[in-house]
């Protein structure tokens, strides 16, 4: 199975999740992009499902597909968050973020009665930090302000597209932090959270509650 079948698989697998009627949280990036387009399928086919997307291009693909989207303002309440993750830890914590989207999607995450991640086996890991550094997302006013604080955690690294800094759907920047394999998740968010300047980390600790992962024998759930 190569790795868009495998994605396939599984954003196919999170639809059986979804309420007869009710309202879904809508992930970013490549395996949510399926799970949104089986979204639309079920929308046209008569299912009374509405969304909240978690990034401008969420949106873009659910309006294309007629999916009907709930205000930004909030508050919601949302039956089932569906979303990808760049590493997941054998305590089911993730590292998201690599798309630039993880302060709407922890936003609509904390929202979700019910928070299903889907992977494919790659993003599997023991500890997080042995795949990915950490997204942090920081406000542009005083970056390098703020750059100095979190060289305390690690090496930040400024992210950067088509030679100028990646700007988030909220007009912010992306550190992403190299800080090694992490023993304590929580305990590293808490601290880069307390440093003025940031928006918000790509580290969801405790806030999966199913993670559907695809390989090559099929897909299988890990829940703690």
């Amino acid at each position: 199975m190569t790795q868009d079948e495998a994605k396939q698989k599984v954003a196919e697998a999170a639809l059986q999740y979804l309420p007869e009627e009710g309202i879904v949280g809508l992930g970013s990036g490549s395996t949510a992009k399926l799970f949104i387009n089986g979204v639309g399928r079920l929308v046209s086919g008569g299912r009374k499902l509405k969304g909240v997307p978690t990034s401008e291009a969420s949106r873009e693909q659910a309006i294309s597909l007629g999916i009907e989207l709930l205000s930004d303002d909030g508050p919601w309440v949302i039956d089932v968050c569906v979303d990808g993750a760049d590493e997941v830890s054998a305590s089911l914590d993730l590292i998201k973020g690599g798309g630039g989207c993880q302060t709407r999607e922890k936003i609509v995450n904390q929202a979700a009665k019910k928070n299903i991640i889907v992977v494919d086996e790659s993003k599997l890991s023991e500890k997080l930090g042995e795949k990915w550094p950490i997204p942090v997302e920081v406000l542009s006013f005083a970056h390098q302000a703020t750059v100095a604080q979190l060289q305390q955690h690690g090496e930040p690294s400024l992210r950067m597209r088509d030679g100028k800094p990646w700007m988030t759907d909220a007009g912010n920047y992306i550190y992403d932090l190299a800080a090694g394999i992490l023993a304590e998740p929580a305990e590293l968010d808490a601290k880069l959270l307390n440093i003025p300047g940031v928006v918000e980390t790509g580290l969801f600790v405790q806030r999966a509650d199913l993670v559907l992962i695809a390989g090559s024998d099929g897909v299988r759930e890990l829940t703690l």
